[in-house]
């Protein structure tokens, strides 16, 4: 007898793996469709960087906060380990002091300390330099993403029940169920969840949010330094939405763009996040196009190492490059839509999946079963 699902999700990654679980933990079947044979989209192409701090005032800070407590609860039982813990923003200009000053002083600020920038070897060995300000926050997690995904799945398949059905291309969504290239899987409810892929499934419904790609470089490196956190600077307080609408933001953004045009041209700012096995994985670079080119720019990777040399002081030993590509949108960090009934959309429209996702599945998922 052909088995039948109460949900069935399409795809794998962050934002998939987080729907089937908020489903099964309700008690339902679920089943997961891939057309890989493993995650290997933006899910396991980036930091593995759980970002709370920073993130957009609102349902992007209370997401994060959630989807942060959910890698908690999941983390040991899954045999994910979690890298290390908190953030630490070193401001290299006054300009960048005051945002921190500001950001200190709003509701996502809570818990986080603003500390003078001759802390900031102390806060972190290896830092060096002359620095205005350092903000530490408790928040934030790192994981592992290239190891974290599949030993999420493989746990949601040992503790849940959740059936994986991997290099399987899902063809068709209807009220009924999924139209697969290996036959029809029945369910009763379906949700979409395929990360940048917007024309092979509902691309009527997904066209009018006018999507793009954000393709990303990143590295792995080694170094004598080993981090206990995760460090960002000056540029990624005119990226990330909870200090970039500060007001004290735009003056920091009009410095940089007469000192740092090219790094803000090419979307670079850095974050710095270690390894268990040692090493640090550093980024990042931000391009946008309907299809961006599969090229790596030398270039964009030397700015991001120029910001790394103006906090450590040299440049380390790459030993590993990649990109990765996401969903993005001008208007909107994430986008859930309903083509049926029974049927969602859920797409992270910026590069917030693994800081996000865990809290956005169980907002479709309730929403969904109701």
């Amino acid at each position: 007898m052909r088995k039948t699902y109460d949900l069935a999700v399409v795809g794998a990654g962050i934002l998939g793996q987080a729907c089937a679980l908020a489903a099964a933990r309700s008690g339902r079947k679920v089943v997961v469709i891939d057309r890989d044979a493993q995650a290997n989209g933006a899910s396991v192409r980036n930091f593995g960087f759980v970002t709370v701090t920073g993130q957009q005032r609102g349902d992007c800070w209370r997401r994060a906060m959630r989807s942060r407590d959910v890698w908690d609860e999941i983390a040991a039982p899954a045999g994910i380990q979690i890298v290390h813990q908190g953030l630490l923003v070193v401001a290299r200009r006054p300009e960048a002091a005051r945002v921190l000053e500001a950001f200190a002083r709003s509701e996502t600020g809570a818990g986080c300390r603003l500390h003078d920038g001759a802390a900031a070897p102390r806060l972190q060995p290896g830092l060096s330099g002359t620095f205005a300000a350092v903000l530490e926050s408790p928040h934030d997690r790192r994981v592992e993403s290239r190891e974290a995904l599949p030993r999420l799945a493989a746990w949601l398949e040992r503790a849940h029940g959740v059936d994986f059905l991997r290099n399987t291309a899902a063809l068709d969504v209807t009220p009924e169920g999924v139209a697969t290239s290996r036959g029809a899987v029945a369910a009763g409810a379906t949700i979409v969840c395929a990360g940048d892929d917007f024309h092979t499934l509902f691309a009527g419904r997904i066209a009018p949010y006018h999507l793009t790609r954000c393709k990303l470089q990143m590295m792995r490196a080694r170094s004598n330094v080993r981090l206990s956190r995760a460090v960002m600077t000056d540029l990624s307080l005119v990226r990330y939405l909870g200090y970039a609408e500060l007001a004290e933001a735009a003056p920091l953004r009009a410095l940089l763009e007469r000192e740092q045009g090219a790094h803000l041209a090419a979307g670079v700012h850095l974050i710095v996040v270690g390894a268990a096995d040692g090493s640090m994985v550093i980024g990042d670079s931000h391009v946008y196009a309907d299809t961006p080119d599969p090229f790596a720019s030398d270039a964009y990777d030397e700015l991001i190492l120029d910001e790394y040399q103006a906090l450590f002081g040299d440049r380390p030993a790459i030993e590993e490059r990649w990109m990765g590509t996401y969903a993005s949108a001008d208007d909107r960090l994430m986008l859930v839509d309903a083509p049926y009934a029974n049927v969602r959309i859920a797409i992270v429209t910026s590069g917030t999946g693994a800081s996000t996702a865990f809290a956005i599945g169980e907002e479709v998922v309730a929403d969904l079963f109701k």
